[in-house]
């Protein structure tokens, strides 16, 4: 027998010489090289790795040797196709490309700058120099009566001052000693905000309309026709002269379709009164349609041909009512359809070439 202090003992203990506590001895057995508690393989040669147990628990390989796959270049659990050396790998179909996050919106066609047919001119008909300096943008053409009559223009090398003068496309006109060219065609359209003066050049400078489009293009553009300063709604701005003559003057009637709201009611009477038109400066002035656009008789839809100014709310004020709000929803067949408040579109050529032939009402 053994005794239990006896460290020659097989699988006996040490107890510790100071402590007092036992430590742990393993099972020194040549067949088995395992602890009692499993926990940590042991190994029968130095240097040797340890083995396992089952075949198939983990695959063993030659110094040098990578895994082989069954067939066809594929993995045996078929995750991963395996591809010779420079091929791509090949996909059953054309991929869809999904649109990255944040990436900028297309733009709309109408929203970028339009290339317009220019319309063919006679070299060898002559127009008014007032005019000619309007097409060029260089300002209106009461502005340019002004200039002429100063003697600030040349044609030709000769001083101009008689306000009847006309000139040929082929002139060279001279302005402050500087070479005018005719611009290029632009048409914009602009939903209009309240607080908006509608001029180019306010002396009060307040916000005009054109503080609003000023880099959507670098020509001198001015506003078709005038809308009150609280007045919203669609407004054109163009420096084409002869469509805008087209457009504001009275003979050619384009149709303006109004939003109004009162400050009360419309009473039959007054409604009466209104359809069968009232007198502004010595004209009647008879509305195409007067339709109640809400339940209340409050909101009004109003279409009318008049070129007269602040024509609606004269109208109103006529008969008694004052215009809270106004808005104008089309002119000549142009809607601020998509455009925000505040934001403008150019036109298409397609909506240019109806407006010039008077497609539009």
């Amino acid at each position: 027998m053994y005794d239990n202090n006896d460290s020659r003992r097989p699988g006996g203990f040490r107890p510790g010489r100071e402590t007092g506590h036992s430590r742990p001895r393993f099972v020194r057995n040549a067949n088995e090289g395992e602890r009692q508690d499993q926990h940590r393989p042991r190994f029968q040669q130095q240097g040797e790795r340890p083995r396992f147990q089952q075949q198939g628990e983990r695959p063993r390989f030659q110094q040098g040797e990578r895994p082989r796959f069954q067939q066809q270049g594929e993995r045996q659990d078929q995750h991963r196709p395996r591809f010779q050396q420079g091929e791509r790998p090949q996909f059953g179909g054309e991929r869809e490309m999904r649109p990255r996050r944040n990436a900028p919106k297309p733009v709309a066609p109408e929203n970028k700058r339009q290339k317009y047919h220019e319309k063919y001119e006679d070299p060898t008909k002559p127009i008014r120099l007032n005019k000619y300096l309007a097409n060029a943008g260089i300002c209106s053409r009461r502005e340019a009566d002004d200039f002429i009559q100063a003697g600030v223009i040349t044609v030709n090398g000769e001083v101009v001052s008689s306000l009847g003068a006309k000139v040929l496309p082929t002139d060279k006109v001279m302005f402050h000693n500087q070479p005018v060219h005719r611009e290029r065609k632009i048409y914009i359209l602009l939903n209009k905000p309240k607080n908006t003066v509608t001029t180019t050049d306010d002396p009060e400078e307040r916000r005009t309309v054109i503080d609003i489009v000023r880099n959507a293009c670098a020509e001198r553009i001015y506003p078709v026709g005038r809308l009150d300063r609280n007045t919203t709604g669609v407004l054109l701005l163009t420096n084409d002269g002869d469509l805008a003559a087209k457009l504001t003057h009275p003979k050619f009637e384009k149709k303006k379709i109004y939003a109004a709201t009162l400050d009360h009611e419309l009473s039959e009477v007054d409604e009466a009164i209104l359809r069968n038109g009232v007198v502004l400066d010595d004209e009647r002035i008879v509305p195409d349609a007067l339709e109640f656009t809400k339940d209340d008789r409050r909101h009004i839809g109003l279409e009318i041909h008049s070129g007269q100014n602040r024509v609606v709310r004269r109208m109103f004020e006529k008969v008694g009512y004052k215009v809270m709000t106004l808005d104008r929803v089309s002119f000549a067949g142009l809607t601020k359809k998509n455009v925000a408040r505040g934001k403008y579109r150019y036109l298409t050529p397609k909506e240019v070439a109806m407006l010039q032939m008077g497609a539009f009402e």
